[in-house]
């Protein structure tokens, strides 16, 4: 039983649980333990609440569960210390609602749609390449080499890494992860720094029609490795180190 149409819907909050320290995973019932999100990969949508001041607040969450989950929806969501939504989502207690209205499709996944993916992101902006992450890897069918690029602050911040390090463990074959942090700490293994055009170079497959870029993450990001999109219909022009490794606003894709 698919649930989500254009119209607002209003699910109850089960549980959060801390993921970071400044991030929660958050568990959202859907009407029935029946009921399905009805999302594709890769969407997101938007939920919204009203001040006091009764001016509408609205935000586009990406879903981390399943598209196929029954019964719940979750969400891995940061709070900043400005960010009106993630405040308000961090004071919520059990069973207080949140009103969603979706999907909105940003890029709909077919099996073996290319022979290459490359996904580059920054903190909370792993939760669009983990939805792709996760269809790929689960579809049997599927023969597509995933490399993942994520940077965070410091090895604490990084964003479902269990859920992560279990995908690359499994599919080894296919998936390549590399972890980036500012700050390294304790026996940290991965690569310290930002995440460079040489290294992109060095370590991921160079351009061509058969390889596709996803890229999701802060806005120096974005300026460093793509460039920003205009707006969210529209990608704006490829920049930053991609643009000078070669590859083309088609092979590009900006969450």
């Amino acid at each position: 039983m698919d649930q989500f149409t254009n119209l607002p819907l209003f699910l109850k909050l089960v549980k959060s649980v801390e993921i970071s320290p400044d991030t929660r995973h958050f568990y959202f019932a859907l009407p029935s333990a029946d009921h399905k999100s009805g999302l594709i990969t890769a969407s997101c949508l938007l939920a919204k609440y009203v001040t006091e001041k009764g001016n509408n607040v609205v935000r586009p969450y990406t879903p981390i569960s399943d598209v196929e989950q029954k019964g719940q929806l979750e969400f891995a969501i940061k709070r900043y210390p400005t960010g009106k939504f993630g405040n308000h989502l961090f004071s919520l207690k059990e069973n207080d609602t949140v009103s969603f209205k979706g999907p909105i499709v940003k890029w709909e996944w077919t099996p073996n749609q290319f022979e290459n993916v490359t996904l580059i992101g920054g903190g909370s902006g792993i939760t669009p390449l983990y939805q792709l992450l996760h269809e790929i890897t689960k579809n049997p069918e599927e023969k597509t080499k995933i490399n993942l690029v994520y940077g965070n602050k410091t090895p604490g911040d990084i964003l479902l890494k269990k859920d992560i390090d279990s995908i690359a463990e499994k599919y080894s074959d296919r998936v390549k992860v590399h972890y980036f942090v500012d700050k390294a700490e304790g026996d940290w293994k991965g690569e310290t720094g930002f995440i460079t055009k040489d290294w992109l170079n060095k370590n991921v497959p160079h351009p061509d029609a058969s390889h596709q870029v996803f890229v999701c993450g802060p806005p120096p990001l974005y300026e460093a490795i793509s460039g920003n999109k205009v707006s969210p219909s529209d990608q704006g022009e490829l920049t930053g180190a991609l643009k000078e490794l070669g590859f083309t606003k088609q092979n590009v894709f900006k969450f």
